[in-house]
Parts: structure tokens; sequence; C-alpha cells
């Protein structure tokens, strides 16, 4: 099937579990996820309506900004970003979804201040509590956003979270709901510079699920594109 046509499968998916939510397809946004595919197909990606492309590495994403592959949808990072790179995607990017500790959103906060821009991120939550990924451990998510509410240069606009890949769908839930909970609890606390409009999470295997449980971002790479090149 071609990128379009992969696309207004998805975007059915996305409606029918939308629909399942209460809530209407247009509150989801879909955020083609074009690791390792071509600037042209990220194009077409474009062209058949996704909301956003999302990149996982900095290299990879400056070649294809080259070749404009972004022209005309907002550009968002998704990938492990370190902290030696924060220069090539601030002011770039219209989101950083991968802002994984509090010394790495510092870091864009001053990266930010000093273009005189403002930088919208999403705070990225190791859900799972995995030694092996990137994240704030929940337990220290509240404070990693009492502090971020003090940086000028940086707005939280939401969560992000990549749960553990799991065999039992009751398993997949339970973190999709714990990251849901978390999502509407910050929401009632009012932090300064903290504004959750975003929940981003679900993939091409598990977004319907992810939508169920109150996602508004879902990062589809494999079901837009087909595998990895």
């Amino acid at each position: 099937m071609s990128i379009a046509e992969n696309i207004a499968r998805v975007r059915g998916e996305i409606a029918d579990a939308a629909k399942s939510a209460g809530r209407g397809p247009s509150e989801i946004m879909l955020v083609a996820a074009s690791k390792t595919h071509s600037a042209g197909r990220v194009r077409e990606a474009i062209d058949a309506g996704a909301d956003a492309v999302g990149e996982n590495r900095v290299q990879e994403m400056m070649a294809k900004r080259a070749e404009g592959a972004y022209d005309g949808a907002p550009l968002h990072f998704i990938g492990h970003l370190q902290s030696n790179k924060v220069k090539n995607v601030v002011g770039i990017c219209d989101l950083i979804e991968s802002a994984a500790d509090a010394r790495l959103l510092d870091i864009i906060g001053k990266r930010a201040e000093s273009l005189g821009i403002v930088q919208n991120v999403l705070v990225e939550v190791n859900i799972g509590r995995e030694n092996n990924k990137s994240g704030v451990m929940p337990d220290e998510l509240y404070k990693t956003l009492e502090n971020a509410g003090g940086a000028m240069g940086i707005r939280v606009l939401g969560l992000m979270a990549v749960p553990p890949v799991c065999d039992d769908k009751d398993e997949e839930k339970r973190f999709f709901d714990e990251m849901y909970n978390l999502f509407v609890d910050i929401r009632a606390k009012k932090y300064d510079n903290v504004n959750m409009q975003f929940l981003s999470m679900g993939m091409s295997d598990d977004f319907t699920d992810a939508i169920l449980a109150g996602s508004n971002i879902v990062r589809i790479g494999a079901a837009i594109f087909g595998p990895r090149r």
C-alpha cells in the first residue's frame, strides 16, 4: 500500500478509537515518525495529511531538513536528545517531545533564551521504570515540573512516554492509564510555565489502545512508512 493509503487507514483507526473514547478524530494529532525514511517519503506523508513529522536522530533531521523534507508541517523531535545536540534542535523543532530530565530541560531553556525564543517541550516519563531507558521517573516528575516552572526559555506543554513492550494487554493498559492519571493530576495542580495540552503515547502497534487511555498525540512509523530502511 502507498503512504497515502496507509495514512487513510490509520486515520480510520484513529477515528474509531477516538469515537470509542468519547472524543473527535480532530483531537488526535498524527505524527509521522520518519526515522530512516527519505525526505521524499516524508513529503508524501505530509501531502497525505500527517499533522506533524517526528524525527529520532539529530543528524538525520538536519540532512532531511536541508532537502525541504518538513515544509508544510510542524517538526517534532521524538528521540533521545543528547545535551551536545540541543543547539541543533532548539528553535528548529516546533516541539521537543523527549525532554528526559531536569538537566536537559535547563540546557534547552538556556539555549532558547540565547536565541530570544521560548521552546515548547514535553517531559518524557520513564513510566516503566526501566534502567535502560531515558525519561523522568514518575516519582521525580512533580519536582521536575516545579523546577521547570522557573525556566524562562521553555514552555512545558505535556508529557510523553514509551511504555515497555507488553504481551499482556492488561499490563500495557496499566502503563497507559498511569500516564493519563499523571497528566490529569498535573493539569489540576497548575504549575507555573506548565500547560498540560498534550499526552503523547502510542505507536504503530498500540496507538488505538493509547487513544482509548487518553493520548492525544500518536507517533506512527511502520504503519505509515513500512519497515525501517
